[in-house]
């Protein structure tokens, strides 16, 4: 009878192990390895597009930078080309008008002198002298009119040559504010900065009452923003809108003080 009870204590006592085995591995699942290398996989693909998208959007604003940058010069030089056809049409009007007083005068002598009868005046009409009439050299209205060809034609170095020896053969000369200006646009066009803003500056020192002046000091406010001289920049276009109200020069000085920093602190104009 008491062998009979053994056996059968001995299997309910491995009953019970194998359940408890089982309640145990119920309890404390082990891992899939197939799910802990995806999990894995996952975290580190996480990471790299983490930094992707943060270099991403460095590009970005870098390429928004650039994209701004290249806006602002746009628009600097499309104002540049609006205020060379104001510049243009205006000096357009001022050699009409020069050459309109140069055919007065000379209509107003050459009858001063068919009505004096002055000896030799027939000769001196004809150009027979040596060394006058049509051989004499160039007038400075010709020498002007070769070296703004020169400009127009985007010829800078030659034209550069040739204002600047007007000048010295013709300081006089009505056109020489206009020369003066236009030697500045010269340099300005092929950025030789400092040359520019010398040459502007002079029209406002040697010509102030030059038709030419308030798009000079304009132009030379636009030169020292280019040299990175905000500062005097800021304080030449205030001088600007402040002397020449009205004008189409003060419009683009107040257009470009708009567009400038604001931390660049104004002064006096030098």
């Amino acid at each position: 009878m008491l062998a009979r009870i053994v056996p059968h204590a001995h299997v309910w006592l491995s009953v019970a192990a194998f359940a408890a085995l089982l309640t145990g591995c119920a309890s404390t699942p082990e891992p899939d390895p197939m799910q802990v290398r995806l999990d894995d996989v996952d975290g580190r693909l996480g990471r790299v597009e983490r930094v992707v998208n943060n270099q991403s959007l460095v590009d970005l604003s870098q390429r928004i930078d650039g994209l701004e940058s290249q806006l602002r010069l746009l628009r600097g030089q499309v104002e540049e080309l609006q205020n060379g056809n104001q510049t243009l049409s205006k000096q357009q009007r001022d050699l009409y008008a020069d050459l309109n007083q140069r055919v007065a005068a000379l209509e107003s002598g050459l009858k001063a002198l068919s009505t004096s009868g002055a000896p030799g005046s027939a000769t001196a009409s004809n150009g027979g002298a040596a060394g006058s009439g049509s051989a004499a050299a160039p007038t400075d209205q010709a020498a002007y009119g070769h070296a703004y060809d020169a400009l127009k034609a985007s010829d800078y170095a030659n034209a550069i040559a040739q204002f600047r020896d007007f000048l010295k053969t013709y300081p006089q000369s009505a056109l020489a504010d206009n020369a003066q200006y236009w030697l500045g646009e010269a340099y300005y066009v092929t950025r030789d900065f400092d040359n520019a803003a010398a040459a502007f500056r002079a029209v406002g020192q040697q010509y102030p009452q030059s038709r030419k002046a308030p798009d000079a000091l304009l132009k030379l406010g636009y030169t020292q923003f280019e040299q990175k001289h905000l500062s005097d920049a800021r304080g030449t276009l205030s001088q600007v809108v402040q002397r020449y109200p009205g004008s189409s020069a003060a419009q683009l000085a107040a257009e470009r003080l708009q567009k400038m920093p604001a931390d660049a602190p104004a002064q006096a104009a030098p």
